[in-house]
């Protein structure tokens, strides 16, 4: 599996700690920024991901700023793609069991570094089986199309 990762300056320490602790389970991880703690804008760095997801250059992303909010609506602009906000382990494993979401977002200002890597785990432990969710998603996808031929 090959996971992409980002974060603005306000989570750039989460980001920094999740990278190394999930390397550490040998999963690949690509770094889409920011690389310092300087101030930087999320957009940026969600739309960076969310292009990497949707040209599988990644199968997941998991993208981090002060809350996860920003990070979620930045990411779920980007047509086909799918992010979910999450801060407990339950929301993550829903997120993809019935939401298929490809990317996470976490908010640092929100919910702790341990907390942050058993909603990892738990991400990364499962996998969308479609069942009735998989119609439900189906049906996201296409009102997300009529707009794009709008």
């Amino acid at each position: 599996m090959k996971i992409g990762i980002g974060s603005d300056h306000n989570a750039f320490e989460m980001k920094r700690q999740l990278q190394s602790y999930i390397q550490s389970k040998g999963v690949e991880v690509i770094d889409y920024g920011c690389f310092s703690a300087e101030e930087v804008d999320y957009p940026d760095i969600a739309f960076h991901v969310a292009n990497a997801v949707l040209a599988q250059e990644i199968e997941r992303g998991i993208l981090c700023c002060g809350t996860g909010i920003g990070m979620a609506m930045a990411a779920n602009k980007i047509p086909g793609v799918r992010a979910a906000q999450v801060h407990d382990t339950y929301s993550a494993e829903r997120a993809q069991l019935s939401n298929n979401a490809q990317i996470i977002t976490l908010g640092s200002k929100v919910i702790g570094i341990d907390v942050a890597k058993k909603i990892v785990d738990e991400y990364l432990s499962v996998q969308f089986e479609g069942g009735n969710s998989e119609r439900k998603i189906n049906q996201i996808m296409e009102k997300e199309a009529e707009f794009i031929k709008k």
